[in-house]
């Protein structure tokens, strides 16, 4: 992480609480972010996004009009989104494993639980700078992989699909109902 030059980085930084994006703000000052945007929910940080070029969008979870699911799905399948490969960094202090998940779905790059801390801040946007993950199309999902693990021996097209017709071939015929 040392050595990232944040100078020239834009970030958005969405969440309505007022402090919370102030507390977010100076951790991405101190790592040397120059280029702060902030909205107060997800209908605020739309029009942002949709007249300023933006590197990182920093959102929370809940917020009103606009909350930060339909925020990031709105960034990922719009054809107005002006980049839908944006890295998002969902932060909430309602971190379970459904919001997490709904995240995921929605096409969130990184996940943060709060209370925050300057080295998970740095730490993710590590992940997004240094090991980005490659964006992946399917009929209900467009977003980075949600697979953290690269498997080096896999040469196929469907992984998934080949797991389970593997799995079958070796279960004995009478276990299958």
């Amino acid at each position: 992480m040392e050595g990232m030059d944040l100078r020239d980085v834009s970030v958005l930084l969405v969440d309505d609480n007022a402090n919370m994006r102030k507390l977010v703000g100076e951790m991405l000052k101190a790592a040397g972010v120059r280029r702060i945007r902030e909205a107060s929910d997800g209908l605020d940080a739309l029009k942002i996004f949709q007249t300023q070029e933006i590197d990182i969008v920093f959102t929370d979870l809940i917020m009103h009009p606009v909350d930060g699911l339909a925020f990031i799905r709105w960034i990922r399948t719009s054809s107005a989104s002006p980049n839908p490969y944006v890295p998002i960094i969902m932060m909430t202090g309602h971190a379970t494993q459904r919001t997490l998940t709904a995240a995921r779905m929605a096409g969130v790059t990184e996940f943060l639980a709060k209370p925050l801390t300057a080295r998970g801040v740095m730490h993710r946007i590590n992940e997004i700078v240094n090991n980005p993950r490659p964006f992946v199309r399917a009929s209900a999902y467009f977003g980075p992989c949600r697979r953290r693990r690269i498997d080096h021996e896999f040469s196929g097209v469907e992984r998934r699909a080949v797991e389970i017709t593997d799995a079958l071939s070796q279960m004995d015929p009478e276990d299958v109902y």
